[in-house]
């Protein structure tokens, strides 16, 4: 992965060349609409507070499990035993990218919702909350990390979550075999050029034009940099979405060519 030095310039690069978050100089309706409707919605939504206490907790939550890591790892808690709490401040997603996740949810309403990386599932309240009436699956490697995110569901009081635990080797094609499409993928667990592209092709096969995949830390490191430019390239995507902490697929056949934005956020 890159330096925090490295990631530093590379975000401050994407800042001063983005195009604007106001949506000035976009031609697109369906990206000027995404802007306007999702990513500038500054709402605050009551469904924040519950969560955002869930993850309050897990930052002063010191019990210590045994993880098991079966992604690209991390530089800040590289360890097998590790405290809940460090687990929570290494790898949640941040309030301000989860909340743009449940926008985007609440907004498109996909039903069928496919995460790859539970975590302490904070996330995957924000993806479940945005619409009650879809089915969100989520899958995570580590056993306790698992148990710990079931704790957090039931707290939150969600119940179309189904958490799947195992490898995503195995855990991820056996699932596609039980489900029919995917409306909105989120890719959070494997930052590896291979394992990202393999996940993105298997997603593929139970894609529709409505669907939505986004892919998460496509800056983290050179190979998560060609990985995404390949999903970009791919003949299926029609359109993406750059806004540095992920990218944002689609794959709407209204796009007569390939269109590719880079959004502040």
């Amino acid at each position: 992965m890159y330096s925090h030095f490295q990631l530093a310039k590379k975000y401050l690069r994407y800042y001063i060349t983005a195009s604007s978050g106001k949506g000035h100089g976009i031609h697109s309706p369906f990206v000027f609409d995404f802007i306007k409707n999702v990513l500038n919605d500054k709402k605050n939504y009551e469904c924040y507070h519950p969560i955002e206490k869930l993850r309050k907790e897990l930052l002063h939550d010191k019990r210590i499990i045994e993880v098991e890591d079966f992604g690209a790892g991390s530089m800040a808690v590289p360890y097998r035993k590790k405290r809940v709490n460090d687990i929570a401040k290494s790898f949640l997603k941040s309030k301000k990218l989860a909340q743009l996740l449940f926008r985007i949810i609440k907004y498109y309403q996909p039903q069928t919702i496919v995460e790859l990386g539970t975590s302490l599932g904070v996330t995957t309240a924000y993806l479940a909350v945005a619409n009650k009436s879809s089915q969100v699956f989520t899958l995570e490697g580590s056993e306790n990390t698992a148990a710990i995110a079931r704790e957090n569901f039931k707290k939150a009081g969600l119940y179309n979550i189904q958490l799947i635990q195992g490898n995503f080797d195995d855990t991820l094609s056996a699932l596609l075999l039980q489900i029919k499409k995917i409306d909105f993928a989120f890719a959070d667990g494997n930052h590896r050029k291979m394992p990202t592209l393999n996940y993105f092709h298997q997603f593929l096969q139970n894609s529709a034009e409505e669907s939505i995949f986004i892919f998460d830390d496509i800056h983290w490191s050179a190979e998560m940099e060609d990985a995404w430019k390949e999903i970009q390239a791919h003949n299926a995507v029609t359109l993406t979405i750059d806004l540095f902490f992920i990218g944002m697929v689609f794959f709407k056949k209204e796009f007569k060519a390939k269109q590719h934005f880079v959004i502040r956020f």
